[in-house]
């Protein structure tokens, strides 16, 4: 088993490889993995004031000169905007901030690295975006605990899966974010957090982004993306998840205060 974690993109990122395969030097193609991360770090980040996003946002950079990894992000934050409504855009708070996609979609990069090079057996995780592949180092499918909204020393689920993306999003995170504020109108269920899981890292962290913003509408909105399975709580501590929902058992005392069954929004 490799075990290793940097600091990197404001979070801890950890890749494991369980059962490396012979001749395949795994310890340098996690070290590439990280040297990856790093250099979207340098290049995304909207803390650092030389990174290319703040440079675009001064509008020190015309985009034929926009590097090819941001053209990429740029095309696929207009593609989920459009998809979701507006409740996912990059320029959601009247600056360049593609945050709320690269996390997820430089760690679906990374894990498809690792895939192409041998490396099947992995699991990334930074902040809580995972991408897994093959199984754990006891030969079982790899399981991932979504956090509790309230106690964050506890989980509200426990999915599992060979091959599986899970982001998970919700109000009690800070920092930047790519979805549009949240409307707190009277009688609008607001949700607290959201899970969303599927085959793309990328493409489920912007639609958790997005689903949050949307409050209950969110769920039956989920319902309509094929291909991905959610869970999600509510700020009055109801807990819905859709069928397909690759959860295991897990200890009661770290259950939701509530947990309904069916499709996203509707116990039953």
């Amino acid at each position: 088993m490799i075990h290793r974690v940097e600091m990197l993109m404001g979070t801890a990122i950890a890749v494991d490889v369980a059962h490396p395969p012979p001749g395949v030097d795994t310890a340098a193609l996690v070290a590439k993995a990280f040297d990856w991360f790093d250099e979207v770090d340098r290049r995304f980040s909207t803390y650092k004031p030389d990174s290319e996003v703040c440079r675009i946002d001064r509008g020190e950079l015309a985009p034929d000169g926009f590097s090819a990894d941001m053209r990429t992000v740029l095309a696929a934050g207009e593609r989920m905007r459009i998809r979701t409504g507006g409740y996912f855009d990059v320029y959601a708070n009247r600056h360049l901030d593609p945050s709320g996609y690269v996390k997820g979609w430089s760690v679906q990069v990374a894990s498809d690295r690792l895939l192409e090079a041998g490396v099947v057996n992995h699991c990334i995780n930074a902040g809580g975006d995972v991408r897994v592949r093959g199984v754990s180092d006891d030969g079982e499918p790899w399981r991932v605990g979504i956090r509790h909204p309230w106690q964050s020393d506890k989980i509200a689920w426990v999915v599992a899966g060979s091959d599986l993306a899970v982001a998970t999003s919700g109000t009690y995170e800070r920092g930047p974010s790519c979805a549009r504020p949240v409307h707190r109108a009277a009688g609008v269920v607001l949700l607290r957090s959201v899970t969303v899981t599927g085959p793309d890292l990328a493409i489920a962290d912007a639609y958790a982004t997005a689903a949050v913003a949307m409050n209950d509408r969110g769920l039956s909105w989920l319902a309509t993306m094929d291909g991905y399975e959610c869970a999600a709580v509510t700020e009055r501590g109801d807990a819905f998840r859709s069928d397909g929902l690759p959860a295991v058992p897990i200890a009661r005392d770290g259950e939701p205060p509530s947990s309904s069954r069916g499709r996203p929004g509707q116990a039953e």
